[in-house]
């Protein structure tokens, strides 16, 4: 039985949010960052998540909630994905370095999704792999256009000999079938 690869995909999520395009530009007619923008943006990164995690990535998307008082660290799983706020006090950078630094000690691949430079020159003494913002929004839309691709009806092409052999040899063959043979 061939052994499968564990591998585990960690999101900066507000920063994937804030510096992305693909959710970046979901702000383009507002004049600011609002209350229902930030809610649209987050929950479509959610799903983008779930969607490009698929069964290859234990995934799990962390948000700072450091300067909430109310915020307790706890998670949600959404389609598979873990969700998680930091804890009152604690950034979510520090959330996702003892992630990866956990995530390497119990023998997974890892790849961070984050554009922080701090963050990245962490993990990468880790042995983490890393993804920009940018790299993300490019592979989410990749994948969503390769998907597109898939489902687009495609008319198959029947093969025949007459396909396949050359112009004279067909003449000849058909004038055999026709009864007209030189």
């Amino acid at each position: 039985m061939p052994m499968t690869r564990k591998r585990l995909l960690i999101i900066d999520g507000f920063n994937v949010l804030r510096s992305g395009s693909r959710y970046k530009n979901m702000a383009l007619d507002l004049p600011d960052y609002d209350h229902d923008w930030f809610n649209r943006a987050r929950e479509m990164l959610v799903n983008d998540v779930v969607n490009y995690a698929g069964r290859e990535y234990q995934a799990t998307i962390v948000f700072d909630g450091g300067g909430n008082a109310e915020s307790t660290g706890s998670s949600q799983t959404v389609g598979g994905v873990r969700v998680m706020f930091s804890a009152s006090g604690s950034s979510a950078d520090k959330v996702i370095e003892k992630l990866s630094h956990e995530g390497r000690e119990n023998g997974y691949e890892v790849l961070v999704v984050t554009s922080d430079a701090t963050i990245q020159d962490t993990v990468f003494g880790l042995g983490v792999d890393r993804m920009s913002a940018e790299g993300f929004s490019i592979e989410v839309d990749r994948y969503y256009h390769d998907a597109v691709l898939d489902e687009t009806p495609k008319v198959s092409h029947k093969r025949t000999v007459a396909d396949r052999i050359d112009s004279e040899t067909l003449a000849k063959l058909k004038a055999l079938r026709d009864g007209t043979a030189l």
